[in-house]
């Protein structure tokens, strides 16, 4: 388990059932898969959406026979779209260690993705209603709609800041608020309340892709678990990117291509993003985010659920990985 959860005890005993919830959903006689599976959950990822659909959950009438098996559904969804994320970019390397489609191929890692879907709608439909089904059905759908508006713009330098916001917003931030939604109505959460959980979620969603997107130019690779700069090489242009584009794109001129995108050049636009202050931008708009958030979770009943998810937003923000 991750030490993310380690000063949250119920929490982290919570998500060690989800974890086992997730293991035994994901038996097949095909060793292969299942192993690869395995590998992906136990590779030390923090488990945020799941743990966000149980705290959210506390806000009502909490029913870990609920809540359980839909948290393991949101982390098998998550883990697919991961699985699928790392065929596309060709990524080698994910919470470092060798990716799926690095390790076993791609053809596995495509089987493994598709697995995990069918997998987690078995369970969905086990444990929820119709209503649920529909949430999680649309968001995928949404997700699946961002992914393909990214690759259809790689190396594009038609980039902007509005653009960049409506594709995090479908592929990160809508899951996010998907499990703070779905929790709360299965709590019993009124709709005011469940769809202000929602919200909730989607803002530290963007806050969290975008903090995310700053460490690929200032990160550590041993703490991302991936090299730094491997959206840049794929031809992701991030926020950081756009606002250092949009102040002076002269000096990235020539460099944004894929033939241009050499291991130099890689290290030149991250040193030109962050002299054009595209680091600094991108931070003020995480901050602002994160403080729409802050006030949100105020407005919140008083509960031990709203302190914890006060101090996990700020820590999310400062984060290194």
């Amino acid at each position: 388990m991750n030490s993310f959860w380690n000063e949250y005890p119920n929490i982290q005993s919570e998500l060690e059932v989800v974890s086992k919830i997730i293991k035994n959903n994901i038996k097949t006689n095909e060793k292969v898969i299942e192993n690869a599976l395995l590998e992906l959950l136990n590779s030390g990822g923090k488990l945020l959406r799941p743990a966000f659909l149980i705290i959210s959950g506390k806000f009502g009438d909490y029913n870990r026979d609920k809540i359980l098996p839909l948290a393991a559904v949101i982390e098998m969804l998550h883990m697919a779209t991961l699985v699928h994320d790392d065929i596309i970019d060709d990524s080698l390397l994910r919470r470092n260690s060798p990716t799926t489609q690095a390790k076993y191929g791609k053809d596995v890692a495509v089987f493994m993705g598709d697995y995990l879907f069918s997998r987690c709608f078995l369970l969905l439909s086990k444990n929820n209603s119709m209503e649920d089904m529909q949430e999680v059905a649309k968001v995928i759908s949404t997700i699946c709609k961002q992914e393909i508006n990214q690759f259809t713009s790689r190396f594009s330098e038609d980039m902007s800041i509005k653009k960049y916001l409506k594709r995090i917003g479908g592929k990160t931030a809508a899951l996010f608020a998907l499990s703070f939604y779905v929790s709360a109505k299965q709590s019993n959460c009124d709709e005011k309340l469940s769809r202000q959980l929602g919200r909730i979620g989607y803002e530290i969603g963007m806050a969290f892709q975008i903090v995310d997107d700053i460490l690929d130019y200032t990160g550590e690779e041993k703490e991302v678990g991936k090299p730094v700069g491997n959206d840049l090489k794929e031809g992701l242009y991030t926020l950081p990117l756009i606002f250092a584009y949009k102040k002076d794109k002269t000096r990235l001129e020539g460099l944004l291509s894929k033939e241009s995108m050499t291991e130099e050049n890689v290290n030149k636009i991250i040193k030109t993003t962050i002299e054009l202050g595209g680091i600094e931008k991108s931070r003020e708009l995480a901050i602002k985010y994160t403080n729409k958030t802050f006030k949100r979770i105020k407005a919140l009943p008083n509960c031990e659920s709203k302190n914890i998810l006060l101090r996990i937003t700020e820590k999310l923000l400062k984060r290194k990985y």
